[in-house]
């Protein structure tokens, strides 16, 4: 008893010191277990110190042969898939893991249960009867096929081998069968479109698709919650639609079977429309139900597509739809052919009329700028979806017009670049998509048609560019590398633009053009058809630049730091102006930026001079000597306003 006597004082010691340090630590704050921390890792096999593709980098790739049928008659895609996956990594696979992104329809979903009351950003309430069906799993490996009971949890399904996929490029083939409902709007990636000439279905995240296994995690199993996008291998995909014979289907690809599906004269015009720079019409608005314009007026057709080197595959089906097409000027030589389909309330040449000249012109400004487009066919369908973006095809909202037409055209093709062909994964980091294409979209906006549409109030206000007002930057409180689906709904867009805002301003006040265009192009050449992390975007355009810019990575994409540079003091030297002035400033926030100082003479002469980031390496303030020969009328920080400073106030000195 004495002994428990003796012990009890430090038992209640220690659990003070506990209780303490629990209250010490109450405050919840959510980046501490959903936004990663900047901890660049050391080069290696794998991935390059210089942010390419190591010499022993490998990547695992998923082939898919594909039947499906639209049923009109109760609104659902049933089909069958076989998956041949290939395993080129170090390492056996005891089981695989594929994404079953329908499931988010279903009422007891993660997406659901994480959907923000009120509201429902993503539209995945109230849906009914949502979800897959998954059927008679099998699989084929090594000349034995055995049938497989799935472990389904989720958006995610795990298929557990009865003997494991040997590393080095062993392989395996996976067959299902699936059916869903589609939805009215798929959380605003696809969906139903009611029109008067019938019901327009843009259809995506339509098949079971193979989750990524890469050498960063493993697999790659974060669910699908409606925000964070997707990540998925590459391979090639031989697929089959079938649907009532007065559709038309548009898809991902290469249409392999247009003499059973389409008249003599749409092939016709088709040919006519590979020839030609300028938009063709295929079916007219006049033409749009006519049983002249369909080989059969009854019954199904079988739509057959391949798309090679791809990492998914989306379709448009419809009646009554315009369809017009041009010529796309690829770099090498080669032609592509831009399409577009829209019902009849979108035509006119303020509308969707110019949604294939604005595909095409799009298409050949990125592949000159970037990286050459790969496929043959590129389609902008009109329909349910605000603006989604698949390999090949893009979907926008029926109602867009001029501007918003333009740059959401722009935009979702201009996906194919970021994340279709340099592979990031979205599910994990939305800025390395959405916040590299918005930046090349207004690149792409610059050069477009003399700069149409490159002051356009109906661009820039909108929501893609809130963040591209330094002022909004008081507003953030999550960091670009916030989890995707972390991110708070009403900040979305900070992934669009400060990504883009930053890139902007890397390009054109701190590296130049010259260095981050061919550091930009060098990245997107190295990861084309692969999978780079944060990191080596980073390190790509630390080496192809020359500059260490980890401050700025650091900074932008890991902090939600606000930049606040202000002038402190003017003074002569001897207090004689000629000898020249010591200008002292000072950087109050804790963001760090190269300093552009614009110095206005009383004789007239003026002269604006930049400071390098390395000016705060020691401390706050910074004093330096400019060569003046009168006195100082007026000392302006960023005169121009490209940095996002958050008090300019401070930022002016004026001769009193």
């Amino acid at each position: 008893m004495k002994k428990m006597l003796l012990l009890l004082p430090l038992v209640i010691c220690s659990f003070i010191v506990y209780a303490q340090s629990n209250v010490n630590d109450a405050a919840y704050n959510p980046h501490d277990f959903f936004t990663e921390h900047f901890a660049p890792p050391a080069g290696n096999l794998l991935r390059a110190g210089n942010g390419t593709p190591g010499p022993a980098y490998w990547q695992n790739s998923a082939s898919y042969v594909i039947h499906a049928t639209l049923s009109e008659k109760d609104t659902s895609v049933i089909g069958d898939v076989i998956i041949t996956y290939k395993n080129n990594s170090p390492n056996k696979l005891e089981c695989l893991w594929l994404q079953l992104d329908q499931n988010i329809f279903k009422s007891f979903s993660r997406g659901v249960a994480t959907t923000t009351y009120p509201g429902d950003y993503f539209g995945v309430l109230d849906k009914k009867n949502g979800g897959y069906q998954i059927k008679n799993i099998s699989v084929k490996q090594r000349g034995k096929t055995y049938s497989i009971q799935p472990v389904i949890t989720d958006t995610r399904m795990q298929i557990r081998l009865n003997t494991p996929i040997r590393s080095k490029g062993d392989s395996i083939s996976v067959k299902m069968s699936f059916r869903f409902n589609i939805p009215m709007d798929g959380a605003g990636r696809f969906g139903r479109q009611y029109t008067k000439n019938g019901v327009i279905y843009q259809i995506a995240q339509w098949y079971p698709r193979m989750c990524v296994y890469d050498d960063v995690q493993g697999w790659n199993t974060l669910p699908y919650l409606g925000g964070g996008e997707f990540y998925c291998d590459y391979g090639n995909y031989d697929y089959y639609i079938t649907a009532p014979a007065e559709m038309i289907v548009y898809g991902s690809g290469d249409l392999k079977n247009a003499k059973e599906v389409l008249t003599s004269e749409t092939i016709k015009r088709l040919a006519k429309a590979a020839a030609s720079d300028k938009t063709v019409t295929i079916i007219s608005a006049d033409e749009a139900m006519k049983p002249s314009t369909r080989p059969a007026s009854k019954g199904n057709l079988t739509w057959h597509f391949k798309m090679k080197n791809t990492r998914d595959v989306a379709f448009v089906a419809g009646k009554g739809m315009i369809w017009d097409a041009a010529r796309i000027n690829l770099p090498s030589g080669r032609k592509a052919m831009a399409m577009s389909c829209y019902p009849v309330e979108s035509d006119g040449d303020s509308a969707w009329s110019r949604s294939t000249g604005y595909l095409k012109a799009s298409i050949e400004i990125y592949s000159k700028n970037f990286y050459e487009y790969p496929w043959n066919n590129a389609v902008s369908s009109a329909g349910i979806t605000s603006g989604m973006e698949y390999p090949g095809i893009i979907f926008n909202a029926y109602t867009l017009k001029n501007a918003r037409l333009w740059f959401l055209v722009a935009h979702e093709i201009g996906h194919n670049w970021y994340p279709m062909i340099v592979g990031s994964n979205e599910r994990k980091y939305m800025w390395q998509d959405e916040g590299l294409n918005t930046y090349i979209n207004y690149i792409a906006t610059d050069l477009f048609n003399a700069g149409e549409y490159k002051n356009d109030p109906a661009i820039l206000n909108t929501n893609f560019f809130a963040s591209m007002d330094y002022e909004d930057f008081m507003n953030h409180k999550d960091p670009l590398m916030a989890v995707s689906d972390a991110m708070d709904e009403k900040q979305h867009y900070q992934y669009y633009g400060k990504t883009a805002y930053g890139l902007l301003m890397l390009r054109n006040t701190i590296v130049g053009k010259e260095r981050f265009d061919y550091a930009f192009r060098k990245y997107t050449e190295a990861w084309a058809f692969k999978h780079p992390t944060p990191y080596d975007f980073f390190n790509a355009i630390n080496n192809y630049t020359g500059e260490d810019l980890n401050w700025f990575w650091k900074e932008w994409f890991f902090t939600t730091w606000k930049l606040d540079q202000a002038i402190t003091t003017v003074n002569y030297e001897d207090n004689n102006p000629g000898k020249g002035a010591v200008i002292t400033i000072e950087n109050k926030g804790k963001m760090i930026a190269p300093v552009i100082i614009k110095v206005i003479q009383t004789n007239g002469d003026e002269h604006t001079i930049q400071l390098p980031v390395e000016i705060w390496q020691r401390s706050g303030t910074w004093t330096f000597k400019y060569p003046s020969t009168t006195q100082i009328d007026k000392v302006i920080l960023d005169p121009e306003k490209v940095l996002p400073d958050m008090d300019r106030k401070n930022n002016e000195w004026i001769k009193k």
